[in-house]
């Protein structure tokens, strides 16, 4: 498995783990590689309860970009609490843009990388 493969699967997890802390009881997943492009899907509930702490998802995923952080530390995805901002944070750095819909108890995120 080479490293772009392993951090797919890392975002994948922290995003996993995310929805886990928000008391999601359905997250679908799906991850589709062309080419160097690899775009993951995810459709999750959640308490809306927590839908404050979905509200940041665009500042976070869709961030200033910093490779060199995003390179170095990918490997650190997925070892903090779930949902703290800095994982975040981090899966945006991994990535190249994301597209969030957020509804009342349902949230769905397609996230962009180049290989």
């Amino acid at each position: 498995m080479t490293h772009e493969e392993k951090k797919t699967a890392k975002i994948v997890e922290e995003l996993t783990m995310f929805f886990f802390a928000l008391e999601a009881a359905y997250i679908d997943t799906r991850i589709e590689r062309k080419n160097n492009n690899v775009t993951i899907r995810l459709e999750a509930d959640f308490n809306p309860s927590y839908a404050d702490r979905l509200s940041q998802l665009d500042h976070y995923l869709n961030g200033q970009k910093n490779d060199g952080m995003g390179d170095i530390y990918w490997e650190l995805a997925g070892s903090g609490d779930p949902g703290e901002s800095s994982q975040l944070l981090l899966i945006g750095m991994m990535i190249d843009r994301a597209e969030i819909e957020l509804c009342t108890d349902r949230v769905r995120l397609t996230l962009y990388r180049q290989l």
